[in-house]
């Protein structure tokens, strides 16, 4: 005796965004791997505080001068997710402790 109803369970009025930003920084004035942590430790405190995303160093752990953070956010608009992520990238900009070089944002539906 199951479900006479086979249609999917979810329906499309809950989507699931997911937005990816893959954000390159240069740190030209740092010289040791413990001053990159510093400023990585800072950016990431910051913008998690500020934001509702998720932030991590997803690349270059062993280069001093650059770095490369993975930030994502959830939710169910694409534009407030991308637009969340962009201003993630100008927050960072404002900070001015790295230069931002590269930055891609994929944003995916579930």
């Amino acid at each position: 005796m199951g479900r006479r109803d086979r249609r999917p369970i979810f329906s499309r009025a809950h989507v699931v965004v997911v937005g990816v930003l893959k954000l390159t920084l240069f740190l030209p004035e740092n010289h040791s791997l413990k001053g990159k942590r510093g400023v990585l430790k800072k950016i990431k405190a910051r913008v998690a505080n500020t934001f509702n995303v998720s932030i991590a160093e997803c690349d270059g752990h062993d280069l001093w001068q650059r770095a490369v953070l993975g930030i994502s956010q959830v939710g169910t608009d694409v534009p407030h997710v991308d637009g969340t992520l962009r201003h993630v990238v100008r927050f960072i900009e404002a900070m001015a402790v790295a230069e931002v070089g590269e930055e891609e944002i994929e944003v995916f539906h579930c």
